[in-house]
């Protein structure tokens, strides 16, 4: 499984208005986990250009692809194309901010795209993906559309999967508010706590 991770410092920014700087690091630090511990039984692999998300991956038991300067969509497929040599058949790319993520192995067990759309049917939350289908990635605003293309594109069957607890992506305070979760600031609170 591809988790790409971007510096914890420099995530969530979009959530300024409701966290500081450390508590959003916090916050990516945790939803990170949460999306690590949820790809067992499947090996991690952590797509990032950050030293200390480096380490983080290498202390949390995942294997890091080292991305520098390949943007999103580079180092997911800089990810994909690592787990081919090494005779993976199927990737599975999760992102690192779905904090009710509990198992997704499941991804994997279809042989053309999964596609598990966020809430607003507009991004790409998890994608599942033969490694030798040579599939392009188009992460951003509208990303889902765009991936059921290149599905159909290069004649792979798709599968969409809408489940609720995967399409709850943290980007705006107002997603702070998922099912079960404490306010923002207690959220906060709860997370610094954790990672001291």
């Amino acid at each position: 499984m591809i988790v790409p991770v971007k510096a914890f410092g420099a995530a969530k920014v979009r959530l300024a208005g409701a966290l500081d700087p450390g508590e959003r690091a916090a916050l990516a630090r945790h939803m990170a986990e949460i999306v690590l511990l949820a790809a067992a039984p499947l090996p991690a692999v952590v797509v990032c250009d950050d030293a200390d998300v480096r380490s983080w991956a290498e202390r949390s038991g995942a294997r890091v692809v080292w991305c520098p300067g390949r943007g999103l969509n580079g180092a997911v497929a800089d990810g994909v194309a690592a787990l081919a040599a090494d005779g993976v058949e199927r990737a599975v790319v999760a992102h690192a901010d779905l904090p009710l993520a509990t198992r997704l192995d499941w991804v994997a067990d279809f042989a053309g795209v999964t596609l598990v759309p966020d809430r607003r049917l507009d991004g790409s939350n998890v994608v599942g993906v033969p490694t030798g289908a040579g599939f392009g990635f188009s992460y951003g605003a509208g990303s889902f559309g765009r991936h059921r293309v290149e599905a159909a594109r290069l004649g792979l069957a798709a599968r969409i999967v809408r489940d609720p607890a995967l399409a709850w992506d943290v980007d705006l305070p107002a997603d702070l508010a998922w099912p079960g979760a404490p306010g923002a600031v207690d959220l906060a609170e709860a997370v610094a706590q954790r990672s001291s």
